[in-house]
């Protein structure tokens, strides 16, 4: 079969305006990617719970000695730990910055990371499922080490809900398919979300500023997951907020929902903030169409 004239300068036309329409999504992509360095870039890494050297660790775990590595590896690459209160403060950061954050609240946070943040003089945000220090739960700091940190200038006490984290029957789990988080049911009355999810928020806050002498400048939504009329309380009492998914943070669009790369011993902060070209076209492609992918806990 032979194509007429006419046939291939359409066909050439249509070849022509693919390869412009590639380029195009390329270039989103690339900068969305941060190939093109954002006007101000934050990484900010999320830890969960530090265990003894030696000891078996999942997703949720580093050990205390990769915590110690992680951190002088931070430091010898030219970042600065900063707190949220700093970002909030609207300070003058250095030149690269880096936000370390802590989620749950464990007692390992106290016992083995605070002495090593102390000794490399390292900060570091620590957000708690409140609930764990009112009722004193011995896996969990207590509000005596929560003030001693803060005071201590290195650490900062922020909400992760007061029992918002699917804490109960559920045991703070991830429910795939279900309502998890701050998220609202479907079928709840505006007075039940105000009780369940709004009046949680607002104990967290109201306790921590109690109970450190300091109000909480960080919220970190459980499993990351966002609720719009969540959205507008937190945005109200909390200057900073934190949500799951593998980005670095550019500031110049605020401080509210910034991404978090999530450390495990499995990827370490050089892996994470150098990655090869194909994980970050893959991920930035998820982010761009909105896919982006949760931890199934956080």
């Amino acid at each position: 079969m032979r194509l007429s004239r006419r046939n291939i300068v359409f066909f050439f036309l249509a070849f022509l305006a693919l390869l412009a329409a590639l380029a195009l999504l390329a270039a989103a992509l690339l900068v969305r990617l941060g190939t093109s360095r954002p006007e101000r870039p934050l990484p900010v890494l999320m830890y969960h719970h530090v265990v003894p050297d030696g000891e078996d660790c999942n997703d949720m775990t580093v050990t205390a000695s990769r915590l110690r590595a992680d951190l002088r590896w931070l430091e010898d690459n030219g970042y600065t730990t900063v707190l949220p209160r700093e970002l909030a403060e609207g300070k003058d950061l250095p030149e690269k910055p880096v936000l370390v954050t802590f989620d749950d609240g464990y007692r390992s946070n106290y016992e083995l990371a605070f002495p090593i943040l102390q000794e490399l003089r390292a900060k570091a945000a620590i957000s708690v499922m409140v609930f764990m220090q009112d009722r004193c739960a011995d896996d969990f700091i207590t509000w005596a080490m929560c003030r001693e940190m803060t005071d201590s200038g290195l650490v900062e006490i922020g909400s992760h809900t007061y029992l918002c984290h699917n804490l109960g029957e559920r045991q703070g789990h991830f429910e795939p398919g279900g309502v998890n988080g701050v998220q609202r049911d479907p079928a709840e009355s505006d007075a039940a979300f105000q009780t369940r999810v709004l009046d949680d928020i607002q104990l967290s806050y109201d306790l921590i500023a109690e109970h450190t002498g300091r109000a909480p400048a960080l919220f970190a939504y459980p499993f990351g997951l966002r609720d719009p009329e969540a959205d507008q309380l937190i945005r109200e009492l909390f200057p900073v907020s934190a949500v799951t998914y593998p980005w670095t943070a550019d500031l110049a669009q605020g401080l509210h929902a910034l991404p978090r790369y999530t450390v495990t011993m499995d990827r370490t902060p050089e892996e994470l903030l150098n990655p090869p070209l194909f994980f970050r076209l893959k991920t930035g492609a998820k982010i761009l169409l909105g896919r982006e992918t949760v931890p199934a806990q956080s």
